[in-house]
């Protein structure tokens, strides 16, 4: 199973649709999980045409998204437990924050957005994953979502990108 991963979309405000090559890349994936701060079920909607879409909701969301998703995820894929979730809150920073929404859950990987920033690595026995944002880089070099392959061994990756067009 290939998944794509994206999060922090922010449409309309970053950016009016999502850009052409992460639409290209969105063509190949069996699923799309969503960290959160879409902004408008738009996005949502313009997702689903490309495969199924499952996420969280972020802190610029509003009730409808919040309805919709929800704050956390446990899913489960084959032999892999994954937590999703947005990541804000107070105090600490989104990795910790995203780390103990699930310290008490057996997961193999968090996701999470928020930041922006694109991560990839491991804590203990869990492997933390942000894709990044395809559409509001802030700081960060490039524009990015990830791609998770569900097979033995999973495999993990940013997809960089530096036109948002």
């Amino acid at each position: 199973m290939k998944i794509a991963v994206i999060g922090d979309t922010h449409i309309p405000k970053r950016a009016k649709k999502l850009p052409e090559q992460l639409k290209r890349g969105l063509e190949s994936v069996d699923l799309i999980l969503h960290t959160g701060d879409w902004q408008t079920l738009d996005v949502y909607k313009e997702l689903v045409q490309f495969a199924p879409v499952d996420g969280v909701a972020g802190n610029v969301d509003g009730d409808e998204l919040i309805k919709k998703f929800g704050k956390r995820k446990l899913l489960q894929f084959q032999h892999v437990t994954i937590g999703l979730t947005h990541g804000n809150g107070k105090g600490k920073t989104t990795e910790k924050r995203a780390l103990e929404m699930f310290q008490e859950d057996s997961v193999d990987i968090i996701i999470y957005g928020h930041s922006h920033i694109p991560v990839l690595k491991k804590w203990e026995d869990i492997t933390l994953f942000n894709p990044g944002s395809p559409t509001d880089k802030r700081r960060q070099t490039e524009y990015s979502y990830g791609i998770i392959d569900i097979m033995e061994p999973v495999s993990i990756k940013h997809v960089f990108f530096s036109d948002k067009t």
